[in-house]
């Protein structure tokens, strides 16, 4: 692994620095989680589009600049560095995205892509169920044939951005009668403002409704809008999860620049001696986060993929947001459990870490068993 940055990647650094330097808002945007909030970011990922700035690594002819893995780690780097808001269409541009370069056909790509990258359509992911989340390969939902297309039906929950998103990806039962859960399965998207779709917010501790439920009833489908053949929709799933374990979903650059506002809140704050460790551990956490991506990326480049790996990551930084949160939590102390902060939000945010993208337990037994050769744990 070579950490020397080219000369193309510094002038990289420098044109992406210059450029958030004068368009970062001064002020922060409203949660995200709110309607006025999710109004500002769909705004804010217009602005990015415009200079080819939301969606850096993607093609030119989708709003992209053609940058490679190592060109977005730097990105992200300054992104986060400037203070840039989060990215309300990161489902969309992290999960769906690399599955439709993977999967979709010419025509999805260029029907569905540019609107994403522009933040014109916001997508919601509609994976779990209420029996059916770890073990997804369970789920009922069910998308039956009909002219020209499918009929949905059921019930996804914990979906995210759902609330006020534009469009949904998931996966659905095509043939109830196939000989295993995991086959039979087709991706599907879909309009989340269609007949037959109700969405019912989820309210978040702090009552922002981060996720939601979505009911489906007949809810036609056109053939367009299948992602690869159906009854291949584990297979296609699966590619996202690994993008969703792995290097897309949290950058380093987020977690380096935490780790800094940390630091400065730490001796904002009086250098409290107790947390002094704490707040060493979460800059010794960013930075090893960043060199096992910067190795992960080095694979990537050298055209191998990441596998059951992608579970060492989602372990780590899902953990690790969580005590990140918690020691400038303790720093603030009472007033970072009444104000409504980024560090409150963020802490909010940080407990479904372990839970969402397959729960943590989920990801150890897969740790033990494909990393580490160790006997196959006993099921439920």
């Amino acid at each position: 692994m070579d950490l020397t940055h080219t000369p193309d990647e510094d002038a990289f650094r420098a044109e992406a620095r210059e450029w958030l330097t004068a368009n970062v808002p001064s002020e922060p945007l409203p949660s995200l989680e709110t309607e006025e909030g999710f109004a500002a970011h769909r705004e804010w990922e217009g602005r990015l589009a415009t200079d080819r700035w939301s969606v850096v690594n993607w093609p030119a002819e989708y709003g992209g600049r053609g940058a490679d893995i190592f060109r977005w780690l730097v990105f992200e780097e300054e992104y986060y560095r400037a203070g840039g808001p989060g990215r309300v269409s990161q489902n969309g541009i992290n999960l769906l995205a690399p599955t439709l370069f993977d999967y979709a056909t010419d025509e999805q790509r260029a029907r569905v892509l540019p609107p994403m990258a522009s933040g014109e359509v916001i997508w919601a992911q509609a994976w779990s169920e209420p029996e059916s989340g770890s073990d997804l390969a369970s789920l009922r939902s069910t998308a039956v044939r009909t002219e020209g297309g499918w009929l949905l039906s059921g019930q996804k929950t914990w979906s995210s951005r759902a609330a006020f998103a534009d469009r949904a990806f998931g996966i659905f039962r095509t043939d109830p009668e196939a000989p295993k859960p995991h086959q039979g399965l087709t991706y599907l998207m879909f309009d989340l403002k269609a007949p037959g779709v109700t969405v019912r917010p989820i309210g978040r501790l702090d009552g922002k409704p981060a996720f939601a439920e979505l009911f489906l009833d007949q809810v036609f489908v056109p053939d367009e809008d299948v992602i690869g053949e159906p009854g291949q929709g584990w297979r296609i799933a699966m590619s996202t999860t690994g993008n969703e374990r792995g290097l897309t979903l949290r950058s380093p650059g987020r977690f380096l620049a935490a780790a800094d506002r940390l630091t400065a809140l730490w001796r904002a704050q009086g250098e409290d001696v107790t947390l002094r460790d704490r707040v060493a551990d979460a800059v010794i956490g960013a930075r090893a986060y960043q060199l096992f991506t910067y190795a992960n990326a080095s694979r990537f480049a050298a055209g191998e993929t990441i596998g059951a790996e992608s579970s060492l990551n989602k372990v780590f930084w899902s953990e690790y947001d969580i005590a990140l949160h918690e020691t400038a939590l303790e720093l603030l102390g009472t007033d970072g459990e009444l104000a409504d902060t980024a560090w409150s939000e963020g802490y909010v945010f940080s407990l479904s870490g372990p839970i969402y993208a397959g729960t943590n337990e989920i990801q150890r037994d897969i740790i033990a068993e494909r990393l580490l050769g160790l006997p196959r744990g006993r099921r439920a």
